[in-house]
């Protein structure tokens, strides 16, 4: 194993609560398993996927404090959204303070929570691992959601995407633009098939 990947387990299990730290470690597994299915390179996924929450040891009100700290700009719907905030800092924090400095890592871990339009593989292979990992339990969709993930990547982003989107206009009536802007376009990707 890399002992990159073994130092950041150790500052992880440090920093983080210990079922968010299984989280972490699990979800790093479920990256490598996609990695594994979609012919992509194995230690980058598990990187990313263990890193992608390194930032949740701070509670919302601490993270746009320290986002304002080091200057990283967050617009009205984040901070109206703050559960989204962890992935932005998260990312600012992994190339700061952990010395990752490979960009498609970085910005896995940046769009890990709302999705965009286009994203990469590696981004879409942690933000699906995030909600598969067999840690995970309360989504009804998971069976479905855990299979559909080993059969198409596209398909699988739209229907978390839209479910996402659903859940949280229930819940809270605010969702982040970029998280509808990713819902349609991945839409359009499953009924076109580009």
């Amino acid at each position: 194993m890399n002992e990159q990947i073994i130092t950041f387990r150790k500052q992880l299990k440090s920093k983080l609560d210990p079922m968010r730290y299984e989280h972490s470690l699990s979800v790093s597994f479920t990256c490598m398993a996609l990695a594994m299915r979609y012919g992509y390179d194995l230690e980058k996924a598990e990187l990313a996927g263990l890193m992608h929450d390194c930032a949740k040891r701070y509670t919302d009100n601490e993270l746009i404090a320290r986002c304002q700290k080091h200057g990283i700009e967050l617009t009205e719907e984040e901070i109206k959204a703050p559960a989204v905030i962890h992935a932005i800092y998260g990312a600012w924090l992994a190339k700061s303070k952990y010395g990752i400095q490979d960009e498609e890592i970085l910005s896995a871990i940046r769009w890990h929570t709302t999705g965009k339009p286009q994203m990469t593989l590696l981004e879409k292979i942690v933000y699906i691992a995030d909600y598969i990992e067999p840690r995970r339990d309360r989504a009804s969709d998971l069976n479905e959601m855990r299979y559909q993930a080993f059969q198409d990547l596209d398909q699988t982003m739209y229907a978390i995407l839209t479910g996402t989107v659903t859940y949280n206009e229930k819940k809270s009536g605010s969702v982040v633009s970029i998280t509808k802007q990713a819902a349609e376009y991945y839409s359009n990707v499953t009924k076109t098939g580009k």
